[in-house]
């Protein structure tokens, strides 16, 4: 189990769409406003250790067709919200009246998220923690969900950590098109990989 975990914090917790996202959202909204787009994104990625475990990944990209228009469909959302982080207001300027992304939101990303699907398919191959394949897919599944959520929430703490320096419009000009460019970035690793 150590080992599993060592390799799910490893693999998983290094920066990805979903994690800059989170860290974009805590600095521009802060951590309460984005709990529902946390859980989305939580839901979402846990969507995707359940089609891990169950064996449903495989059987997609036996489909020669879906893997680019997943790319294609991730790629479009992960574009999208990069325009959107890029072009937030400063922190001072939004006032309340500007909406953090939502749970749907985030539960989109997290199934359109490249790297979950690399990342969940690497690390649950990596150990056995059970004989039986069923007790081991559910003992990795439950292990790897608690810390889809302990990553997932330590990203958006650390982006609240920047929302000091956003406030002025000035460095926000500079930070939140930087944020969106690591986005992008994190994105096209994970499928090019």
């Amino acid at each position: 189990m150590g080992t599993l975990c060592v390799t799910a914090l490893a693999v998983m917790g290094t920066p990805g769409p979903a994690t800059i996202s989170l860290t974009a959202a805590g600095s521009a909204y802060g951590v309460r406003r984005c709990l529902g787009y946390l859980a989305g994104i939580i839901a979402g990625t846990c969507a995707v250790l359940l089609a891990v475990a169950g064996g449903i990944t495989a059987a997609l990209l036996a489909v020669p067709a879906v893997r680019p228009a997943l790319i294609a469909v991730g790629a479009g959302y992960i574009v999208w919200l990069a325009y959107h982080i890029a072009t937030a207001p400063a922190l001072a300027a939004q006032a309340g009246d500007v909406r953090p992304p939502s749970a749907a939101a985030g539960a989109l990303l997290g199934v359109a998220n490249p790297k979950a699907w690399v990342a969940i398919a690497a690390v649950f191959a990596s150990a056995r923690l059970s004989a039986g394949a069923a007790a081991d897919a559910a003992s990795k599944a439950a292990i790897l969900a608690a810390l889809i959520v302990v990553i997932n929430a330590t990203w958006l703490a650390a982006g609240a950590t920047l929302a000091p320096v956003l406030r002025d419009p000035r460095r926000a000009r500079i930070a939140n098109p930087a944020l969106a460019a690591v986005l992008v970035a994190a994105a096209a690793l994970a499928v090019l990989r």
